[in-house]
């Protein structure tokens, strides 16, 4: 048996047991039920049981089913790429700036465009920080700015030359649409006519960014969900570090 060759896992190796969730624009009904059923077959999933449906609003329900997922892939061909991460701790990346530079490192952060959510960027930034994590604004080697949210681009980059920034983190929760990626896009479109994108490190976090992704469009590194502002701070400080040539 090739143990590269992988699927979902339930009660035995490679059942294929997984669970969906998704909503139909139709009324909750025992068709309706059959018809979920019915789309779960047709994504190449066999013996879907729906255990659960509800109605959310006049013609729409919500579903939740079980299914044996039928294909399977072959491990060794997925390739991705992430942050790297030593584990430094808050003494540690503390210790290390105040080492190997003059003076802190000046941290910008904020969310862009209309999104109002705050939650992602106040999660690295805040002193209190997250998970048990002190955010950057407890460290004494950084010096941090949490700009908060609905901030424009042009606003961002204004802060961040009148501070002297080395680093920038841009926030996007709010992603539908793919709102987030034309946010995205614009700040980098921006930074490039400006002339100024190599003059900061520049990272971008949300729940559906990666590290791929931010690659993609031109940023430094990309933080998604279970990101502690160590993470964050680790790669500041390092990156600054490789940077400067030191």
């Amino acid at each position: 048996m090739n143990q590269d060759l992988i699927k979902p896992y339930g009660d035995t190796l490679n059942d294929g047991k997984i669970q969906l969730a998704f909503t139909l624009p139709i009324e909750n009904s025992a068709r309706a039920k059959k018809a979920a059923e019915a789309y779960v077959a047709k994504l190449n999933c066999s013996d879907a049981q729906i255990v659960h449906s509800m109605k959310i609003s006049d013609g729409f329900t919500y579903f939740v089913a079980y299914a044996n997922a039928n294909p399977q892939i072959d491990y060794s061909t997925i390739e991705a790429s992430e942050v790297e991460s030593a584990g430094m701790d808050f003494y540690q990346i503390n210790d290390f700036i105040e080492q190997n530079f003059s003076k802190p490192l000046v941290v910008v952060g904020a969310t862009i465009g209309t999104d109002a959510h705050t939650v992602g960027i106040d999660a690295i930034l805040n002193m209190k920080g997250f998970n048990a994590n002190y955010g950057l604004e407890r460290y004494k080697q950084f010096e941090t700015y949490n700009m908060g949210a609905q901030v424009t681009a042009e606003e961002l980059l204004q802060k961040a030359e009148s501070v002297g920034a080395d680093a920038l983190l841009v926030s996007q929760t709010v992603t539908q649409k793919d709102s987030h990626i034309r946010n995205f896009t614009y700040l980098m479109e921006l930074l490039e006519a400006e002339g100024i994108r190599d003059k900061y490190l520049i990272l971008i976090g949300g729940p559906r960014i990666s590290h791929e992704m931010a690659i993609e469009l031109g940023y430094d590194a990309g933080f998604g969900p279970g990101t502690l502002p160590s993470h964050v701070g680790e790669y500041i400080a390092n990156t600054m570090h490789q940077r400067a040539g030191k």
